[in-house]
């Protein structure tokens, strides 16, 4: 009996740990980087339900983005946001903090996911933001 718990429970945590992690991005039609954004995720082994927009900033304030953090797309993923070019490796981290309700990317940095332009990387970093609405920094990505 023990075996086939131990068996069962091996096989359910190996079955858990191979599901895709599915994230849901809203974005503006128009926007190339956000679609570059997304193939970033894809690659990172994200499934990702693509949700074309009207209306942005709608999007954010239903998901409370606050306006110093915002981006151009956003996703959310277990009923956090996240904002802007935030790298998938982070959106792991966020996915660890249950002190935070998001992340972000403000503005669209040059080198970021789906911001790419050469060799060319501008610093930036991505702001995590907790429950009392305060700035949390989850990574700092330096300037090249």
């Amino acid at each position: 009996m023990r075996r086939s718990l131990l068996a069962l429970c091996l096989f359910t945590s190996l079955a858990y740990a191979s599901e895709p992690l599915t994230i849901d991005v809203h974005r503006d039609a128009n926007c190339g980087c956000c679609k570059a954004w997304i193939d970033h995720l894809q690659d990172n082994g994200f499934t990702v339900n693509d949700h074309v927009e009207a209306d942005m900033s709608a999007v954010k304030q239903r998901l409370g983005v606050p306006p110093r953090l915002a981006s151009c797309h956003t996703g959310v993923i277990d009923g956090k946001f996240v904002e802007g070019h935030v790298p998938a490796a982070d959106i792991l981290k966020l996915r660890e903090r249950v002190d935070l309700i998001g992340a972000a990317v403000p503005g669209m940095p040059v080198g970021s996911p789906g911001m790419e332009y050469g060799d060319r990387v501008d610093d930036y970093q991505v702001i995590g933001l907790d429950r009392e609405r305060k700035d949390q920094l989850l990574s700092d990505y330096p300037a090249n």
